[in-house]
């Protein structure tokens, strides 16, 4: 049994937690997890990997990491899974004597689809779809776009200059954060395009392009806190990696830095080779995404393609489009909602095209998964899209902008050997 008293430990953690079996929560109640896997331990000082009896589905070690203080390890699902990687520290919470470790480990998402999985061709409205307006039952231009574990969607609202927060099935979202130096609303720039949810701290970061900052919002579940973190960027695309770095994208000097926070200089990653077409050049860098070995996917919106940079690369690879702007399935139209996952396959929203493309890892062309068919507000249809993201079971969400809504679409094909 784990005492989480005094602690902020909620029992929708423990119901994904991988090596607690038992607590007593901070209001003093008993909750039990539902495990992926028993007979866990989180011993720093024994295997990570040894030491896991696996229950259920099929997972294969991806990385391995421990010391005294920096207990963790990644697993990847050989079917529809996840790769699990987070640590809570538990120091002076606890007494030693009654259980001596300091980390317990949480369980964190990422989506391993197969690579001939299906959706819904029809979507479903699950946020927005009142029309263009600031309503908490409205959307006003969504861009940025992240989906948590529990299918709660954070949303950056473009034109409302606000972050808005929608859980499932609920006919109204709630204001999280609100831009309170909003420009002209006729201008597309006066928002904020990207949002990341750094679960660790419990905070929201945004790119508050208008007046050239990254933004921290703390303290979501109280009193919310303001702060600048980067200044004097011209911040469009953000990405975390597992190591906590931020990643940052700059349309105007065309390129993604790397930060450790409370870095103001950074490190280049991709691009930093002024504007243009070579292949260590970007040309208006939109959404980005890093994998766990930190290559750099980033969406590179006036060269209509997908760019892969390696750690350290002095040039980028292209992954998907490149063969100009078009409707081909070798093509793209102004690309922006970017994920990979963990087979390598590049899920990439064709904005200008109205659909969302699929490419597989070493493929010449892609596939649409959804949309493609016209702009317009029907089911099957997208107007403009955005952002993208996928929740843990593999269903799609695009933030559908110029429709002012969201739209979810549900895995259908989840077939693999094994």
């Amino acid at each position: 049994m784990a005492d989480f008293t005094g602690t902020n430990i909620t029992d929708g953690q423990l119901r994904s937690a991988l090596s607690i079996h038992g607590a007593r929560l901070p209001n003093g109640t008993l909750s039990h997890d539902t495990n992926l896997l028993n007979n866990s331990q989180a011993d720093c000082n024994i295997s990570l990997v040894d030491s896991w009896t696996l229950k259920t589905g099929n997972v294969t070690t991806m990385m391995s990491d421990k010391n005294n203080t920096n207990c963790q390890f990644t697993l990847q699902s050989l079917a529809i899974g996840a790769t699990m990687l987070q640590r809570v520290n538990l120091l002076n919470k606890w007494d030693s004597k009654s259980w001596p470790y300091s980390q317990a480990v949480l369980s964190a998402t990422i989506p391993n689809i197969p690579v001939n999985a299906q959706w819904t061709q029809n979507g479903v409205t699950v946020a927005g779809g009142n029309g263009h307006g600031d309503a908490t039952n409205q959307l006003y231009w969504p861009w940025g776009l992240f989906v948590d574990d529990d299918q709660t969607m954070i949303i950056a609202d473009c034109n409302n200059g606000r972050i808005i927060q929608w859980k499932m099935g609920d006919k109204n979202g709630q204001v999280i954060a609100v831009d309170h130096n909003p420009r002209d609303g006729l201008n597309q720039f006066a928002c904020n395009p990207d949002v990341l949810m750094d679960k660790e701290t419990n905070s929201l970061i945004t790119c508050d392009l208008a007046n050239e900052r990254v933004v921290r919002w703390s303290d979501l579940s109280g009193t919310i806190q303001e702060e600048t973190i980067l200044d004097n960027i011209n911040c469009w695309g953000l990405a975390m990696d597992d190591q906590r770095y931020l990643y940052i994208s700059n349309i105007a000097k065309h390129e993604v830095r790397r930060y450790q926070i409370g870095d103001k200089n950074g490190t280049l990653v991709a691009g930093g080779h002024g504007r243009g077409n070579d292949f260590n050049q970007l040309n208006i860098p939109v959404q980005i995404f890093v994998d766990r070995k930190q290559a750099v996917y980033v969406s590179d919106n006036f060269n209509h393609r997908v760019m892969k940079w390696d750690k350290g690369a002095a040039e980028g690879i292209v992954v998907a489009g490149g063969q100009g702007e078009g409707q081909d399935l070798t093509q793209l139209s102004g690309p922006r909602g970017l994920f990979v996952d963990m087979l390598g396959t590049v899920y990439v929203v064709d904005t200008r095209s109205h659909r969302v493309m699929r490419w597989p890892k070493g493929a010449k062309n892609g596939t649409a998964i959804v949309g493609g068919n016209d702009a317009g507000e029907e089911a099957n249809q997208l107007d403009n899209p955005i952002g993208l993201s996928f929740d843990r079971r593999g269903n799609l969400y695009v933030a559908d902008s110029m429709n002012a809504r969201v739209q979810r679409y549900s895995i259908e094909y989840t077939h693999y050997d094994g």
